[in-house]
């Protein structure tokens, strides 16, 4: 479909919207003829301080930095979630994935079982898309259902590369028919360093639609382990004597050479400019794992302190979006669908869908006020609120942490004895929102009474 029959493609799929309870908005639209393109890029456990724009001093990302520099960089972006499935659950359909019971990664064992995956009752971005004329595409990494009704052709996505589990290794080997490479519904044996041969996917989807408008959703497993990578770019880091932090800085330089392959072809044709752009991880990084960085914050992926769930997050548009503006008020990856859904003439109504917040007013300054004004995490026993600069961090096994992330973003000091009245507010805020959860449809793996 060209973008000339997109708008009269979309009139049939807007009656059926407003009866659902959504409205027809365009805040662009004396800017607009057509829908831009949109494609959201996502590293896989990437730590805040990996990126050349966060500071990154020994890993060279020029050309994630360059999105940075044309576009918008959130220094306050947050991931619903420390760990890969339930983060990525929030992503997709744009609720707290705590409210269908997607809380935990299901561990390999419970991936094939037919009760994993995102509820029917749960559109994906990809099915919004897909009804208002989008071609769309996932490539990478699904970790959202392996069973018939829950795989990425059966939530909105016309093809689908990639695999469906948490992890996958970057080399063929005969082991890979354990967990093969999905083209549609056909196993294939990829030849090419996955990151590599997910990146050609990519530009080959990107050729393909140049005239018609298009979602791509590309889900780097990089950097998430196995530490892997050629020896041609393992060479490019002889200069790091720490083995696995120059394995990792191989796998990151990889995902930004595919990044630059993307952005050299939307510029060959013609289409960069109409074309919204979000880069970003699903959670932040396992550290000791893998030598990610996340600096300056403290803690990891699987914990609520900063480093497990502030993550980078960029978004170019530039026939929009103002270049190398930063925005520093606390965002949630669950902004991302409302966002993209405004951006090609859809909008929730009366957030009926969205928990998050469409961020192009913001973006475009005709918005000044903080997007949210409270965030929440549930994370088995652990919680988190934040709101403004005040986080509280709650466990079972522990008493009540409160941050002033203005004053301390490195979580060091403790001031729920000094400010009580703080606490109870932030602990009343977090029971109100919990009130609408529901408790996890799997155990967490982790837990080690299961």
């Amino acid at each position: 479909m060209d973008r000339r029959r997109f708008l009269a493609a979309s009139g049939v799929l807007l009656h059926e919207l407003s009866k659902a309870g959504w409205s027809y908005d365009n805040p662009f639209r004396p800017r607009r003829k057509s829908p831009p393109n949109i494609i959201l890029i996502i590293a896989d456990d990437l730590g805040y301080g990996d990126l050349g724009c966060h500071g990154c001093a020994d890993i060279p990302t020029p050309n994630i930095d360059s999105l940075a520099a044309n576009g918008v960089r959130f220094t306050d972006g947050y991931a619903t979630a420390p760990v890969c499935s339930p983060s990525r659950a929030g992503l997709m359909t744009g609720s707290y994935q705590q409210r269908f019971g997607h809380e935990f990664n299901p561990g390999p064992k419970r991936e094939n079982q037919g009760n994993f995956g995102l509820p029917q009752t749960k559109p994906t971005i990809a099915e919004y898309l897909v009804r208002s004329g989008y071609a769309t595409a996932l490539i990478g990494k699904w970790h959202l259902g392996h069973q018939h009704n829950y795989r990425p052709t059966d939530r909105g996505f016309q093809s689908f590369f990639g695999f469906y589990g948490g992890s996958h290794a970057y080399f063929y080997s005969k082991n890979s028919n354990e967990r093969p490479i999905w083209r549609n519904e056909k196993r294939i044996k990829e030849r090419e360093y996955l990151t590599d041969a997910f990146s050609r996917e990519a530009v080959h989807f990107i050729k393909s639609q140049k005239k018609n408008p298009f979602f791509l959703c590309l889900s780097y497993s990089a950097v998430h382990s196995p530490l892997e990578a050629p020896k041609d770019r393992l060479f490019r880091f002889s200069y790091i004597k720490d083995k696995k932090r120059r394995m990792f800085a191989a796998m990151l330089s990889a995902v930004d050479d595919g990044i630059g392959e993307i952005l050299f072809n939307l510029r060959r044709l013609g289409i960069e400019r109409d074309t919204l752009i979000f880069f970003f991880s699903d959670n932040g990084g396992p550290t000791i794992q893998t030598r990610s960085s996340n600096f300056p914050f403290r803690g990891f992926k699987d914990e609520l302190y900063e480093g497990g769930i502030r993550v980078p997050l960029i978004a170019q548009w530039k026939s929009v979006l103002q270049q190398g503006k930063v925005f520093e008020d606390p965002v949630i990856l669950l902004d991302i669908m409302p966002t993209v859904l405004s951006a090609a003439y859809l909008r929730p109504f009366n957030n009926l869908i969205s928990e998050g917040v469409n961020l192009l007013p913001y973006m475009c300054d005709q918005i000044h006020d903080s997007p949210h004004e409270t965030l929440f995490w549930r994370y088995g026993p652990c919680s988190a609120v934040r709101k403004g600069e005040w986080k509280l961090i709650g466990s079972e096994n522990a008493r009540y942490q409160l941050f002033n992330l203005v004053q301390d973003k490195e979580e060091k000091y403790n001031l729920a004895l000094k400010y009580p009245q703080q606490v109870k507010e932030l602990i009343k805020l977090y029971k109100k929102w919990n009130l609408n959860n529901i408790p996890s449809r799997w155990p967490n793996p982790k837990d080690k009474l299961n």
